[in-house]
């Protein structure tokens, strides 16, 4: 797995690095240069989307004594760095979210279980945005056969999303018990526990559906606000667009992210997404490549901390074990 995923990382990599040179080298980082401090000012207010879905995770949670915001904001920083940066296929920060929140006093059905009702929801308010932005684009573009092509794209999705949600209810950790033993053997029991455990966890934390109707609200604002990162990012690099082709940019670029999860970062698959939306949607190649780099910039100035975060992390544990 590890050797695909680098293999179409570097694929991605080498499609990203075309992307650049055919839009224009020089072009690009003019544009780049007229941004300037922008580009950090653009790639911070990121923070925002990700405070949106820490609100809906924290929410979840049983009870009062609830961890802050800022200790869930901690977890999700540590879990998007790792999925972002890391070839793990968009699930690897979600294991790492977990051994941390575990070790960290979290009782693990609790841990698991709000990570994946979390995420179930994040996979369903992200596919409301992605409707939303393919039918604002299949209205604004004339190539109707593109737009009908985009539009059964993500209706396909809607089985896989039913089927996650209802096997989740049937007992997932319980179905799937005996693969994942057969895999990993005692590593998949000393992470999760009682499968039972687990899927009593979650179908608790699914009653409670005010709270998981709360959670799919704050993911879904998450979402939508990542459009104003769009706008900034274009209006610091002098063409600036409307609200609503910044939702439809970010909409689309986020199903063909989805869609790539199996490249290490969506490289390639994002510039070209970028690239094609953005020059239908009115931007030139060189700004709308620009507009792709600021995305890269903005994970490298987030993330990379976070993956150097969690590495201290583990050391900590791994010293502090040593020691005993």
């Amino acid at each position: 797995m590890l050797r695909i995923a680098a293999i179409l990382g570097l694929l991605g990599l080498a499609a990203a690095t075309g992307v650049i040179i055919w839009s224009g080298y020089d072009q690009v980082l003019g544009a780049l240069r007229q941004a300037g401090w922008g580009i950090v000012l653009a790639s911070l207010f990121h923070l925002v989307p990700m405070l949106c879905c820490v609100i809906g995770w924290r929410g979840l949670m049983p009870g009062r004594k609830r961890p802050s915001l800022g200790y869930f904001f901690y977890i999700l920083w540590l879990r998007a760095s790792v999925n972002n940066l890391m070839p793990v296929a968009r699930i690897g920060g979600e294991i790492v979210s977990v051994r941390v929140m575990v070790r960290q006093g979290v009782r693990q059905s609790l841990a698991i279980a709000s990570t994946v009702v979390e995420l179930t929801t994040s996979v369903a308010a992200v596919f409301v945005f992605v409707v939303l932005g393919v039918a604002l684009f299949s209205l604004r573009i004339s190539d109707t056969d593109l737009g009908m092509k985009l539009a059964s794209g993500v209706l396909i999705s809607i089985p896989m999303i039913a089927a996650m949600v209802a096997v989740q209810k049937f007992g997932f950790f319980g179905m799937l018990d005996k693969i994942f033993t057969l895999m990993v053997r005692d590593r998949w029991k000393n992470f999760s526990g009682s499968a039972a455990r687990l899927d009593r966890a979650v179908r608790l934390m699914y009653k409670r559906r005010a709270r998981v109707l709360a959670c799919f609200f704050w993911q879904f604002m998450s979402w939508v606000t990542g459009t104003f990162e769009v706008w900034l990012a274009l209006y610091f690099l002098g063409h600036p667009l409307g609200l609503a082709e910044c939702f439809m940019i970010e909409s689309l670029i986020q199903a063909s992210t989805s869609a790539a999860f199996m490249v290490p970062g969506a490289l390639g698959v994002q510039e070209a997404g970028f690239l094609v939306f953005g020059r239908m949607l009115g931007l030139s190649p060189e700004i709308a490549t620009a507009l792709a780099v600021i995305r890269r910039c903005r994970d490298l100035l987030l993330y990379v901390p976070g993956l150097i975060a969690w590495q201290i992390q583990e050391g900590k544990w791994m010293l502090s074990k040593a020691k005993k």
